[in-house]
C-alpha cells in the first residue's frame, strides 16, 4: 500500500495539493486524471523521492520498487537486444525471451533487436523505454502517457499486458478508452483535491460534477439566507425594539465564512470556420508514391506511399489507419503539398480550403514568437481585436496572449496550432494526432468541433474510441508498401478484415445501420445542442456579471455606512441603509433566476447528450 497522509505541495503561489489524502492499495490498477497542469506528473515524481512534499507524508513499505516511464530516455548498450535485457531482474537474466515477447509486443521485430537505440525514431525509443520499465518487474508501475507513441496494434498488446500484471499500477492517461479497459481505480485531481472512485472514468467525472452541484446549491442557498439577514440587521439595528435581535443576527453571521462562489474553470470551447465549397469533389490523388531514404532524404525505389489513390467528396469522414512507420503523417504530408510525390499526381479543387494540423507542426512553431504572434501567421487579414479573440477561445486569455512558444507545455503548443487552424475558415481537415499532449476536457471539445465540422476530414488516430465516434465512410489501410482504401466504418472494418488476432463480438445478422444518415443527424443534434446552449450560456453569464457587479456596490456602500456612522451623518445612513437593503433584495431575484437558468441549461444539456450518445 502507498499511504498519502495530508499532502501539500506549491510551486511559488500556485497550489497543486492542499493537504490531500488517499492510498493506492495491493493490486489496484490507477488511472490519474487531471487537466494539464493540475500536477499529474509531480504527484508522480514525489511518489519516487524526485520532489518533496510541502507538508505530510507519503508512506511506502520496505523494499517496494517502482517502474517509471518518463519522458527521459538514456540508452547506454550498442543494440535494442542488449537494452532490454539489462532491465531484467538478476535472477531472470537468462530469460531472454521475455525481453523479446514484450519488444515484439510494442512493435519490435527480429530485424531490429540487432540495431543501435539511436537508429529509432522518438517513438520506438519511448516503447523501448517503456519495454525496460516492464521488464524490470517492479511492485508498482508509474506510467506517465504511455499510450501517446504507440499505435492499435501495441495499444492493444499493452491493454492485455496491463490486465495480467499482478502488481499495482498508475496511469497518467488523456485516453479514457484506453483506461477504463485496464483500471479497477480511476483517481482526478481537482481544484488541487483529490478525488478516487472504484470503478471507470465516467463514474469518477460523475462524483466531482455531483459534488460541485451539491456546493453551488449550498452557496446559493447560504447567500440567499446571509442577505436576508444582512437586510434585517440594516433595517432594525437603529430600532430599539429589534435591536438585540439584529446584533444577534450580526453575530451568528460573524461566526459562519461565506461559501466563496468556485472558480469558473476555463474550457476549451471553440468550431471550426467554415469555408463554403460550392461542388462535390475536393480532393483526388492518383497513383501517388512516396519514400524516404534511411537519412530521410527522398528516394526513388521501395515506395512507403505506393500508388494511392483516393477521392476526397464533400462531407467525407476519412481515417488513415495502421501500424507505426507505414506512412500515414506521410500521406497528410502529401495531400497538405508539404511533400511533393515522386510519382503520380495531386488534384485540389480551387475552392477547397485545408486545415492542417501536423504532429510536427508544433515543433515548427517559432519558440522566440508569441501566441498571439504566432496564431496571426495563420491569417495575416486578421486585426488585433479578432487575434486576441481567437487567443481567448484557445484559453490564452489576458497575458498569456503575449507568452513566449518557448515556454509552452505540448498541450498549450497544440492549442496554439488549433488556433492557427480556425484562425482561417476551411472545409478540409487534415489531423494527425490532434489529441496528443490534450486533456480529457480539451479532447472532449475538439471532439465536439470535429463532429458538428460539416466540411471533410481526414484523421491519423490510434484511439478506437474516436475511430467509432466520428462514424466514417472510409478508411485508409497502411500496410508493408501498399495503402487499401476500404469504404465503410471502422466497425465494419473489423468485421470484414480486422487486425491480427481480432476476433468480432458482433452477431452475424446485425443489420447495417445508415451511416451517413446517423453522421448527419448526429452533426445537425450538435449544432443545433451548440446554438441552444450558447443562448442560455450568454444570459448566466450576464446574470452573474450582473450580481458580480451589484456585489461590488454593496461592498463600497457597506463601507460608505461604517464611514457615515463613525461621522453620525444620518441621511448618509438611511440612504445607505435602504441601497444595501434594495440591493440584497435584487441580488436575491437574481440568484433566483441564476438558479432556474443553471436548471434549465443542464437539464437541456443533458437531453441533447442523451439523445447524441444514443445515436
Amino acid at each position: 500500500m502507498i499511504q498519502f497522509d495530508k499532502i501539500s505541495k506549491k510551486y511559488g503561489t500556485k497550489s497543486l495539493f492542499d493537504n490531500i489524502s488517499f492510498s493506492i492499495n495491493k493490486s489496484e490498477k490507477c488511472g490519474l486524471l487531471g487537466r494539464n497542469g493540475c500536477g499529474k506528473t509531480t504527484l508522480f515524481r514525489l511518489i519516487i523521492n524526485q520532489e518533496t512534499a510541502d507538508s505530510g507524508i507519503i508512506s511506502i513499505p520496505k523494499n517496494y520498487s517502482f517502474g517509471y516511464l518518463d519522458q527521459h530516455i538514456v540508452f547506454t548498450e550498442n543494440t535494442v537486444h542488449m537494452e532490454a535485457i539489462k532491465s531484467l531482474p538478476p535472477q531472470e537474466k537468462d530469460n531472454i525471451y521475455k525481453a523479446e515477447k514484450i519488444l515484439f509486443g510494442l512493435g519490435f521485430h527480429k530485424k531490429d533487436m540487432e540495431k543501435k537505440p539511436s537508429e529509432f525514431s522518438g517513438g520506438y525509443q519511448l516503447r523501448l523505454h517503456l519495454a525496460k520499465v516492464l521488464l524490470s518487474e517492479p511492485s508498482c508501475l508509474l506510467l506517465d502517457e504511455p499510450t501517446n507513441y504507440l499505435d492499435i496494434l501495441s495499444i492493444n498488446w499493452f491493454k492485455r499486458f496491463l490486465k495480467s500484471w499482478r502488481g499495482e499500477c498508475v496511469i497518467i492517461s488523456h485516453d479514457r478508452d484506453f483506461l477504463d479497459s485496464v483500471t479497477t481505480h480511476n483517481i482526478a485531481i481537482h481544484r488541487n483535491k483529490i478525488y478516487k472512485v472504484d470503478g471507470d472514468t465516467k463514474k469518477l467525472y460523475e462524483l466531482i460534477l455531483k459534488e460541485e452541484e451539491i456546493y453551488e446549491k449550498t452557496r446559493i442557498n447560504s447567500f440567499k439566507k446571509r442577505a436576508k439577514a444582512e437586510a434585517f440587521i440594516a433595517r432594525f439595528s437603529a430600532k430599539a425594539t429589534k435591536a438585540s435581535q439584529a446584533q444577534s443576527k450580526m453575530k451568528a453571521l460573524e461566526k459562519v465564512a461565506p461559501l466563496e462562489k468556485l472558480i469558473e474553470i476555463q474550457d476549451l470551447r471553440f468550431f471550426f470556420k467554415e469555408a463554403p465549397f460550392p461542388g462535390k469533389k475536393m480532393l483526388s490523388s492518383h497513383e501517388l508514391s512516396f519514400s524516404y531514404d534511411k537519412d530521410g532524404s527522398i528516394q526513388s525505389q521501395g515506395y512507403l506511399i505506393n500508388k494511392l489513390q483516393l477521392e476526397v467528396e464533400k462531407g467525407d469522414r476519412i481515417a488513415i489507419i495502421g501500424e507505426n512507420g507505414l506512412g500515414k503523417s506521410t500521406i497528410l504530408k502529401l495531400l497538405s503539398k508539404e511533400l511533393a510525390p515522386i510519382t503520380g499526381s495531386l488534384n485540389i479543387s480551387e475552392n477547397t480550403r485545408i486545415g492542417y494540423f501536423g504532429q510536427t507542426n508544433i515543433n515548427r512553431l517559432n519558440p522566440i514568437l508569441t501566441v498571439r504572434e504566432e496564431i496571426s501567421l495563420g491569417n495575416r487579414e486578421l486585426n488585433d481585436n479578432e487575434i486576441l479573440s481567437v487567443c481567448g477561445i484557445m484559453m490564452f486569455s489576458d497575458g498569456e496572449a503575449d507568452k513566449k512558444i518557448s515556454t509552452l507545455s505540448g498541450g498549450e503548443k497544440s492549442r496554439v496550432l488549433l488556433g492557427k487552424i480556425i484562425a482561417t475558415p476551411c472545409n478540409l481537415l487534415l489531423l494527425d494526432e490532434p489529441t496528443n499532449h490534450l486533456d480529457v476536457e480539451s479532447i472532449e471539445s475538439l471532439l465536439d468541433a470535429i463532429e458538428s465540422f460539416s466540411g471533410s476530414i481526414i484523421i491519423v488516430t490510434h484511439s478506437e474510441l474516436i475511430l467509432r465516434r466520428l462514424a466514417l465512410n472510409k478508411l485508409i489501410i497502411c500496410d508493408q508498401g501498399k495503402q487499401t482504401l476500404f469504404l465503410g466504418s471502422y466497425d465494419d472494418f473489423l468485421d470484414k478484415i480486422g487486425w491480427p488476432g481480432y476476433i468480432s463480438n458482433k452477431k452475424a445478422d446485425t443489420k447495417k445501420v445508415d451511416e451517413n444518415g446517423i453522421r448527419k443527424k448526429r452533426a445537425e443534434l450538435i449544432q443545433e445542442r451548440s446554438l441552444v446552449l450558447k443562448v442560455l450560456k450568454k444570459e448566466i453569464l450576464s446574470l452573474e456579471n450582473e450580481i458580480i457587479n451589484i456585489e461590488k456596490k454593496l461592498e463600497d456602500d457597506k463601507k460608505n455606512l461604517i464611514d457615515a456612522s463613525t461621522n453620525s451623518n444620518s441621511s448618509d445612513i438611511v440612504k445607505l441603509s435602504k441601497a444595501i437593503f434594495d440591493n440584497n433584495l435584487k441580488i436575491e431575484g437574481l440568484f433566483d433566476k441564476l438558479e432556474k437558468l443553471s436548471i434549465e441549461y443542464e437539464g437541456k444539456k443533458a437531453n441533447y447528450d442523451k439523445e447524441i450518445e444514443a445515436l
